[in-house]
């Protein structure tokens, strides 16, 4: 999807130069804002430019140069006359090519229509939204795994690596605890609400505000990023191969439209799957035929030693350096937890698992799914920069921008070889898949369950669902007109891009800040969060007015940097030239983009708290249980009694009500969500209901207007 989901400002307007043969110089070495989608999340690359890693010099040695495309013709293809140097070479596909692409888009409306004709078909608003909650880890973890790999990080991470070395790939140290925390935390949360949206906690735990003002961020941001995730691997592929792009476009739109509106979250988890098997083949088959075209891996590996492409441990704690340990390692671990802890996609997919365990096994299960897709990706890198050294296709002027370069290595590999081509196209375009279903069905989500459901409460379950049905296609429609509007948007998109990754942090920060801090109230939250906003686009918009302040009249640039995303939705550019180190609030703007959702999550949490402690905290028994998750009474344990009462650190109530009062949209029996309480869960309720009866008879449950049962199981 949506993929975010990194919290740098992007600059779109080198992913379009393709068709609007624009092509800019800016000065921001350290800048982020040169992600989404994005996407994490995770990368895409732009690079106008090249710096080898330790090295200065911008003429290379010989040894590792490889021979210039026009000097070796069984390296690079002619598919057409060259002229002189700098005209973009267009290669071509084969109809084995057209027909393995094809059977990708068949065989994903044939998943749709399986599960759109079988089972329950898709007659309830649980199985539609949540697949009944009936599904196993294997598959929940793939679509995990899918909804944030990306086209755009496909093309990305390869140019990152090609350009910079596997400094990148530092990125892995974080995905342990980006994992483990929404395991552990965020996961038992959710799923013991038996929540359908995750906006719902934010009503439960402050107000409809509060609630309201999370999903409308949240579409807004998915909404801008759906068009761009469609058209920006189609834009890149027409440019290097002449792939009908509209065609493309209009393809995968109808598609994903298709199988998402028809099979329901069932159909989009078990798509992903399939796709997700595209992906790693894909890849697979590039490296393996690369690898042995450049003379197997050992070969491969000499040549990234010579060209300093193997980079070592950088602990260089400066924040405003691009890719060091501590931005990757550290910085990324808050990338790793707004897209896997806290986004709706995401989270969807957790509560449509059968059992809390086998939600937690699925973050088990796609963290060495990860690092295999991150290793893949540094591999490709590695075996493009082994078979062009210094000499690449876009210093040669045959591709436009970083992304293309990767598409024309795959074509350059695979001249002789059809069908293959048409197989990385198929992995390229299952990544955009996986993203778009999965913003399909998240958008559909919180709309029907956090704008319409709550203001209709008798709906009947029929209409719902037809009306979830129609919310699904309707996004549908409304990603191919982003997508059309993308294309006339030139250097403005950069804009609609960095929107997606600028509402990451905030968001993540409004969860921590009611997840943690059980004194923080609802008035804390909304000026937490729109103080988070208010400094992310601030900063987002700063970085982007002082680089474009830089005049373009300056002298080509040679040495570049290229900007991927672990969240995979988002495209970033920065070029470098020599200047002095920033200072004062240029050097916020300078800020690494890995550590701009710390940022922006931090600043939600700090304002909230201290609105909170100014406008009057909230009191423990004011809290609905199961709100809260314990870690500052556990990390506080060492205070007295006293002191961690009036700090409201004191463990949430050992045994949860049988009754929270709320609304009937949100109940949690069987009427609503599908799932009834185990038995085991009732024996529980009854032996507490007995423990608790004097007690419940001295206390009456507050009333409000429906009960809201919570599973038995204290956090």
């Amino acid at each position: 999807m949506i993929g975010a989901y990194e919290e740098d400002p992007p600059t779109a307007w080198l992913l379009l130069s393709s068709r609007f043969c624009v092509r800019r110089p800016t000065s921001d070495h350290h800048s982020p804002a040169s992600p989404t989608t994005d996407k994490h999340f995770y990368p895409s690359t732009l690079v106008s430019g090249r710096r080898p890693i330790g090295e200065c010099p911008l003429t290379p040695s010989s040894s590792t140069r490889a021979a210039p495309p026009t000097a070796n013709p069984t390296s690079i293809p002619s598919p057409s006359p060259r002229g002189i140097m700098g005209d973009v070479v267009q290669m071509h596909f084969s109809t084995p090519d057209y027909v393995i692409f094809a059977l990708l888009l068949v065989a994903s409306t044939c998943i749709g229509l399986f599960y759109a004709l079988s089972g329950g078909r898709q007659r309830t608003t649980q199985e539609f939204l949540l697949a009944d909650r009936s599904m196993s880890c294997l598959p929940v973890s793939l679509s995990l795994l899918a909804t944030f790999q990306s086209a755009v990080a496909i093309l990305g991470v390869p140019s990152e690596i090609y350009t910079y070395g596997t400094q990148y790939w530092f990125l892995g140290v974080s995905y342990f605890l980006g994992l483990l925390i929404p395991a552990h935390v965020f996961i038992p949360v959710f799923y013991r609400l038996r929540l359908t949206s995750a906006y719902e906690y934010l009503e439960l735990r402050f107000n409809k505000t509060v609630r309201i003002m999370g999903t409308v961020t949240f579409i807004f941001q998915m909404v801008i990023y759906m068009g761009v995730v469609l058209y920006a691997p189609a834009l890149a592929l027409n440019a290097v191969t002449g792939f009908d792009l509209w065609g493309a476009v209009l393809a995968m739109g109808l598609v994903c439209t298709l199988y998402t509106t028809l099979g329901g979250l069932k159909a989009v988890i078990w798509t992903d799957v399939f796709q997700t098997i595209v992906m790693f083949a894909g890849q697979l088959a590039v490296i393996i035929v690369g690898a042995h075209q450049a003379g197997g891996m050992g070969q491969v590996w000499r040549k990234a030693i010579n060209g300093s492409r193997i980079a070592s441990l950088d602990l260089n704690p400066d924040p405003t350096e691009r890719h060091t340990f501590w931005t990757l390692g550290v910085g990324g671990v808050f990338l790793m937890l707004a897209l896997y802890g806290v986004n709706q996609a995401q989270v969807q997919r957790y509560l449509s698992s059968r059992t809390e365990r086998e939600a937690v096994m699925s973050c088990y299960v796609v963290f060495p799914c990860q690092q295999v897709v991150l290793c893949l990706g540094c591999l490709m890198g590695l075996v493009m920069f082994a078979r062009y050294g210094e000499d690449s296709p876009l210093d040669k002027g045959y591709v436009k921008t970083n992304d293309q370069m990767v598409l024309y290595f795959v074509m350059d590999v695979f001249r002789d070889l059809p069908g293959l081509p048409g197989l990385f196209v198929a992995c390229l375009f299952s990544g955009a898949l996986s993203t778009i279903s999965s913003a399909f069905n998240s958008l559909a989500t919180v709309t029907m369950e956090d704008l319409i459901r709550p203001y209709c409460p008798a709906m009947t379950e029929a209409k719902a669902t037809l009306l979830s049905k129609g919310l699904a296609f309707a996004y549908g429609l409304v990603c191919l007109a982003m997508a059309y509007t993308a294309s006339h948007m030139g250097s403005v998109l950069q804009a609609a891009l960095s929107i997606f990754g600028m509402v990451g942090g905030p968001l993540l920060g409004l969860f921590c800040l009611g997840m943690f801090f059980p004194w923080a109230n609802s008035t804390g939250a909304i000026v937490g969060l729109v103080a988070g906003l208010v400094m992310a686009f601030w900063i987002g918009i700063g970085n982007f007015v002082s680089r474009m302040a830089v005049p373009t009249t300056l002298p080509p640039i040679i040495n570049g940097t290229a900007m991927p995303l672990p969240g995979n939705m988002t495209t970033l550019i920065t070029l470098i030239t020599a200047k002095p180190k920033p200072t004062g609030v240029q050097a916020l703007y300078n800020l690494s983009y890995l550590w701009y959702s710390a940022h922006n999550s931090t600043t939600v949490v700090i304002v909230g708290l201290i609105v909170s402690l100014l406008t009057g905290p909230m009191k423990e028994k004011d809290l609905i249980p199961g709100t809260v998750y314990p870690v500052l009474g556990n990390l506080l344990f060492f205070l007295p009694e006293y002191y961690r009462e009036i700090l409201c650190c004191v463990t949430p109530l050992p045994h949860k009500p049988k009754a929270i009062d709320t609304h009937p949209y949100q109940m949690a029996r069987k009427e609503s969500n599908g799932v009834s309480h185990p038995k085991e869960q009732e024996k529980t309720e009854d032996t507490e209901r007995e423990k608790d009866e004097d007690e419940e008879t001295a206390t009456p449950q507050p009333s409000c207007r429906l009960a809201h049962t919570l599973q038995e199981t204290a956090l």
